[in-house]
């Protein structure tokens, strides 16, 4: 296993995964507006699953030094591709945007017990403080006065809810495997298992879909959608994700109601919120307290 990477470089990968991953609800809502969000997904694992076979191939084999480790990245890819996307889309469908970006805090939450529990990361008091300063950002970001968790919305909060425990149980069970094998072969994997049900899925989906009326600009976010927050995403998380611990890869997606509030509004003109500011200075203060390096002061707390 490759030793925990004190540069910087993991950390601006990871804001740069945000930014990835946070413009997807801009460019999904111009894809949405002409196919549906299976056919999204199957899109976005099939092209995937395509360009990092092919950047793998170019620099040696993909095949793993075990049987086994097929099965395992069967698995990953089952909780950080398969479920994490059907689920979010899915869910995202039937409830409101801010319950969305509310139960995404779940994430770094189900991240650190899990990868606490099978000992890929550690629990102390300065994380735990970190992760409930960047949370408490987000919930004021959000505002949960405003959040509709009523029966018309209630599947669609459970999807995201199981949408956020699946991506946690990816980030915390795979990093050994992904450190063995590096970034680009790791996520190769992880996207050919998973377009092995997305795709037929996706193609399923679009049978309801006159391909030749769809416009070019929809062709367009898709193709945005598919290169951002999935290709370039991915592949930067799982380099990260290889490189710092669980918690920290975690943590990060704190970042993304931020940085989709700041796109809704400068892209699709929705009003500015002063809360914004405040929420900022608590999410980057959450992060830094998660991401310092640990001193002989701080206390390991009990994984459960």
């Amino acid at each position: 296993m490759t030793r925990p990477d004190k540069s910087l470089e993991p950390h601006i990968a990871l804001i740069a995964v945000q930014l990835f991953f946070g413009s997807a609800a801009v460019l999904g809502k111009f894809a949405l507006e002409a196919f549906p969000p299976i056919a999204i997904v199957g899109f976005r694992v099939g092209a995937g699953a395509v360009a990092f076979y092919a950047l793998q191939r170019m620099r040696g084999t993909m095949r793993l030094k075990r049987k086994s480790h097929y099965l395992y990245f069967a698995l990953f890819s089952f909780f950080g591709i398969i479920l994490n996307q059907l689920l979010f889309f899915n869910g995202l469908e039937r409830t409101t945007a801010t319950n969305t970006a509310l139960l995404a805090v779940l994430i770094p939450v189900f991240a650190i017990a899990i990868s606490a529990m099978v000992g890929n990361d550690t629990l102390n008091a300065r994380k735990v403080a970190g992760i409930v300063l960047a949370a408490g950002g987000v919930v004021y970001l959000v505002d949960p006065g405003k959040a509709s968790f009523s029966s018309a919305t209630t599947q669609g909060d459970i999807m995201i809810i199981l949408n956020s425990l699946s991506y946690a149980v990816y980030v915390a069970i795979s990093k050994k495997l992904i450190s063995h094998y590096g970034a680009l072969k790791s996520i190769g994997w992880l996207f050919i298992f998973g377009s092995v049900i997305n795709v037929p899925l996706g193609l399923y989906s679009l049978s309801g879909v006159s391909l030749p009326e769809v416009s070019l600009g929809a062709w367009m976010a898709l193709a945005g959608v598919i290169v951002f927050p999935t290709i370039l995403a991915y592949y930067w998380n799982t380099w990260a994700l290889a490189r710092v611990e669980p918690s920290i890869v975690a943590v990060y997606v704190y970042l993304q109601p931020l940085i989709g509030t700041t796109l809704a509004i400068s892209i699709l003109g929705e009003p500015w919120n002063p809360r914004i500011l405040v929420a900022m200075s608590l999410i980057f203060a959450g992060v830094y307290l998660v991401t310092k390096r640990k001193t002989p002061k701080d206390q390991v707390l009990p994984a459960n």
